[in-house]
């Protein structure tokens, strides 16, 4: 009866999707001889045969056939080791002097308690190994994103299992606000980390990380996912707003068309997934003030002063850019200044100035100045006439690639609009 629940035991095992074949039969293998040593002393002359497939073992000792003399006197003689020809005549009449019994090992020869504590000893080596493995496993899966189903909603988390039946923990924190999950419903999550606990790995997987949105934007379009397109930074307010910059490598592509694709077919999907979360796709630059302006969009800046020994900026706005450029909630300018680097100081454009001024867009000139410098200008956020002749020819030439020579004609007739007035 040992034996039977020894080999169901092992049975248990050879299905085991977390170990290899290989890896499993070294365990048990191990396990039995360890077994063996302590009944016999040592198991060098023992055979053990590891069958996965039926779930069973088989055990073997060899002993070397010696006369009968060497076996009633010598103190050599060891009978795990040695059998007189005498003996090993009553099994088999051909046997000679030098060579080898083989006979098999059955379970009832160690004893009940022995048998017990190498079950145990099995089941815990193996449970070990699978946990390794699986720690193993998604430690190099950090950063994935997984698809898994919840079988346990707490109040603090959310407990998960994925197809191969892991447990996945989804927190509180880790979620998108407006998430709402019950038994059964299928979990889109990135893993963020994997610990181990009283050797038990603990795999925690997040909803509101940046790497979630970037692992979304890599699946669903494929430039991202061919390395043509870059995500340079993502800056997220979970469930609220976010704000990706990409570049592009390739000048025929435009990094920011492709992400959000044909009228919005590719970040529909990623928006649905994260529960209506409004996603801000802008084109990376290396220039602070533009990259500014842009991650302030929808707002329109009417001028910006760097302070880049402490990271700052003032950014000035007509009264009513500054609603749009702060957003619900704040958010905005929050993911705009942590998306640019720099402390974003929003202030007010004097009513009493913005009268006085008379603006007129750059698009009014598109006669008298080539559509490709206006380009260039409203680029730099020159989007007036006003915009570009508050900076010097000098900033001008600097900040774009529009040479020296031009830069005057253009300010020329910007000036002659306004009355002799100068930039």
């Amino acid at each position: 009866m040992q034996s039977v629940n020894l080999i169901e035991s092992f049975a248990d095992f050879k299905d085991i999707k977390n170990i290899d074949r290989a890896t499993l039969m070294s365990i048990i293998d191990d396990v039995f001889r360890n077994m063996i040593i302590k009944k016999y002393g040592t198991d060098k002359n023992f055979d053990i045969i590891v069958n996965p497939d039926k779930g069973d073992v088989e055990m073997y000792k060899n002993r070397t056939i010696v006369d009968d003399e060497f076996a009633e006197d010598s103190f050599d003689y060891d009978e795990n080791k040695h059998i007189s020809i005498t003996e090993a005549k009553k099994i088999d009449d051909s046997f000679e002097i030098g060579e080898e019994v083989t006979e098999p090992v059955k379970m009832e020869e160690f004893g009940r308690r022995s048998v017990l504590s190498l079950r145990q000893n099995l089941v815990q080596k193996v449970l070990e190994l699978e946990k390794n493995e699986i720690y193993n496993k998604y430690k190099e899966r950090v950063g994935e994103v997984v698809t898994a189903e919840v079988y346990q909603v707490w109040k603090k988390e959310i407990m998960m299992v994925d197809d191969e039946g892991n447990e996945l923990i989804l927190s509180r924190t880790e979620q998108i606000p407006t998430d709402f999950f019950k038994k059964g419903d299928t979990v889109k999550a990135v893993v963020l980390k994997v610990d181990m606990k009283n050797t038990t790995p603990v795999i925690s997987v997040s909803r509101t990380s940046p790497v979630f949105l970037e692992r979304l934007f890599e699946t669903e379009v494929p430039e991202i996912a061919d390395g043509l397109i870059t995500i340079k930074k993502i800056v997220r307010e979970p469930g609220e707003r976010a704000k990706v910059a990409v570049e592009s490598y390739d000048e025929r592509i435009d990094p920011v068309g492709a992400c959000v694709g044909m009228k919005g077919s590719r970040i529909h999907g990623i928006v649905r997934e994260l529960k209506n979360e409004n996603i801000d796709v802008i084109n990376f630059t290396s220039n602070p003030q533009l990259l500014i302006q842009r991650a302030l969009s929808p707002a329109k800046i009417t001028n910006i002063v760097l302070d880049d020994e402490n990271m700052r900026a003032q950014v000035y706005l007509k009264p009513d850019q500054i609603s749009l450029a702060i957003g619900k909630g704040g958010f905005n300018i929050k993911l705009a200044g942590k998306l640019t680097g720099y402390e974003l100081d929003v202030y007010r454009e004097a009513e009493e100035e913005i009268v006085q001024e008379e603006d007129v867009d750059l698009e009014e000139f598109s006669d008298e100045i080539e559509a490709a410098v206006i380009e260039e200008l409203k680029a730099i956020g020159c989007d007036t006439a006003k915009d570009v002749l508050k900076l010097t020819e000098e900033e001008l030439t600097r900040r774009t690639k529009i040479n020296e020579e031009t830069i005057k004609a253009v300010r020329a007739i910007l000036a002659s609009e306004f009355e002799g007035e100068q930039g």
